[in-house]
């Protein structure tokens, strides 16, 4: 059978110079000597082939540039809604009761698309559009529920296919970024306001989680923040502008996201708050209990901050309740309790860069048995602990992967250039894996409110320092335990007159040991310096009250008779 298909092909084999082909079971030529398979293939015909069947009619040629898919129509106020959603979410495996969410965040955000126009609402504070999709003059915006609730954009209009796909994936994203939303910045929803609309809820909600506690959380990547926009369904294709509204480069600080809640609370025109009494977590007298273990301070340090708080008049929970009337301000109760033991350490200790250390010396004395507070090697502890912690964060901040896998570009002409982009470094990073034999990326651990584990154990920071006594540097006089440091020094500068400029003019005359204290709660709480500052200067204008001379240059200190007040 083979010879019928070979007898017309004469060529010698390559190998072995034989002309003995035959036809494998594929239809493929080979050498019956050697077995060598060439790339000749057998002739097959078909017999109900017709020519005359089969003429060319036409010709056409395909479009140059292939459409892209543009999933269903949405509009911004729906991708931001998925994130909330996501956020809250998140806040509840985290431990957050769910009433959180159903009962609070949810409202909150009802009433924000109501004030702002967006849903809710008779007219719409949207520009309509003429033209839909296919010609329809309405289109189906909603690309899905949230929790039974969308953002009611039924009604909003399209402006037209072409133009939808040239500026962005959503529908509004234009002219959402118009001088005219612009300008009514307050009913504008942004990245980091989702955060303060969180922060809004969870105060309201009355939770034990503080907004430095929020951003820690953010940053560690349990709760979605950067990149967040590439969970959204992916039937919500986000291009263009959309990049604008969706793409985040930093974390926002804390000072950022409290003043955007301050100014959700006055647009939303909340009412009262459920009241933070001193039962409250959030509530600086359970707060500073929280906050000195961080710092492994000793137990006996708590009461002496709860009698300054009461000396400040800061006890009172209405003065920790927002209501718009009568305390009208956010308050910032982390910042404020920190700033409240930092008075109360400046009150027992001096910090002054010597009074500290005669106090050391004391309690050294006096101590036989270990059992006294010492503030040199308090310091000596916390000091090694900090700087490790310091340098891991350095290190982690370092390893973190901030590019998206999901890259969300400004036009579709630089697709090319990310994709090209993300590959080489995708590479680089595997090769940085194999050198170094470890991951690149950050391992994400167990959240926890603690930066410091205090204790016994190898995974221990150090030593506690909790149940150490205060005997040291307290004498009795009439009965009652007084701090053995008699005077209190200030800078001579108030809370209004700090600001971030200035603090590095202050900071350089300012005591060292005052100076290092700041810096361990600006780790702790991960702000500024200069924005802590300020708030211990307005907690010890309402402590001193007026006492000790003004009109002093700053960078000068005022010094007061602790006997008079404490």
């Amino acid at each position: 059978m083979d010879e019928e298909h070979t007898a017309g092909y004469k060529e010698r084999c390559a190998v072995c110079s034989e002309v003995d082909w035959g036809i494998s079971d594929e239809g493929r030529f080979y050498c019956r000597s050697c077995h060598n398979v060439i790339e000749r293939t057998k002739e097959v015909v078909e017999p109900t082939f017709n020519p005359s069947s089969s003429r060319i009619t036409t010709l056409s040629r395909g479009a140059r540039t292939k459409t892209p898919e543009r999933g269903q129509q949405w509009v911004i106020c729906e991708g931001f809604q998925f994130i909330l959603r996501n956020q809250a979410d998140a806040l509840i495996r985290l431990g957050v009761s769910p009433r959180f969410k159903d009962e609070v965040l949810c409202e909150l955000w009802r009433s924000f698309l109501q004030k702002s126009g967006q849903a809710y609402a008779s007219s719409l504070g949207r520009p309509s559009r003429t033209a839909g999709r296919g010609g329809d003059t309405e289109s189906s915006t909603n690309a899905s529920e949230t929790d039974g609730d969308s953002c009611n954009a039924g009604a909003l209009n399209a402006r037209s296919a072409r133009d939808w796909s040239t500026f962005s994936g959503s529908l509004d994203a234009v002219s959402y970024l118009s001088g005219h939303m612009r300008r009514t910045r307050h009913s504008l929803l942004s990245m980091k306001r989702t955060l303060a609309l969180i922060h809004v809820a969870l105060v309201w909600s009355r939770e034990p989680l503080t907004l430095s506690d929020l951003l820690r959380l953010v940053n560690e990547g349990h709760v979605p923040y950067v990149n967040a926009y590439q969970e959204l369904p992916d039937e919500m294709k986000l291009q263009g502008k959309d990049a604008l509204l969706f793409r985040v480069q930093s974390v926002p600080s804390h000072q950022v996201v409290h003043s955007d809640a301050q100014a959700l609370i006055g647009f939303l025109k909340l009412p009262a708050f459920p009241p933070i009494s001193r039962q409250s977590l959030l509530h600086p007298s359970l707060l500073s209990l929280r906050y000195l273990m961080d710092a492994n301070l000793p137990d006996e340090l708590h009461p002496w901050v709860c009698r300054l708080m009461e000396r400040a008049g800061m006890a009172d929970q209405t003065l920790h309740t927002i209501h718009l009337k009568d305390c009208p301000s956010l308050p910032r109760y982390d910042v404020q309790t920190a700033s409240l033991i930092i008075v109360t350490v400046k009150l027992l200790f001096g910090l002054d860069d010597r009074t500290e250390w005669e106090l050391s010396h004391e309690a050294c004395d006096q101590d036989e048995s270990g059992a006294m507070f010492n503030p040199r090697r308090w310091f000596r502890v916390v000091q090694a602990a900090l700087s490790r912690a310091q340098h891991r964060r350095t290190q982690e901040v370092a390893r973190k992967q901030w590019v998206p896998q999901k890259p969300l570009l400004l036009s579709s002409q630089k697709k090319s250039v990310a994709l090209k982009t993300k590959r080489v470094a995708e590479q680089v990073q595997l090769c940085f894996e194999k050198l170094s034999g470890r991951p690149v990326s950050v391992q994400r651990g167990d959240p926890s409110s603690f930066r410091f584990l205090w204790g016994v154990g190898d995974s221990a920071d150090g030593p506690s320092l909790h149940q150490k006594k205060l005997d040291g540097i307290l004498t009795l006089k009439n009965g009652v335990p007084t701090p053995s440091n008699s005077t209190y020094w200030r800078p001579a500068l108030s809370a209004s007159q700090m600001c971030s400029r200035l603090y590095s003019d202050v900071e350089a005359t300012l005591p060292r040991s005052f100076v290092w204290l700041l810096q361990l709660f600006c780790f702790l709480l991960d702000v500024k310096p200069a924005y802590l500052l300020q708030e211990v200067l307005r907690v010890e204008a309402l402590v001193v009250k007026g006492n000790g001379k003004r009109g002093r240059k700053p960078g000068s200190m005022l010094r007061t008779k602790i006997q008079t007040w404490a």
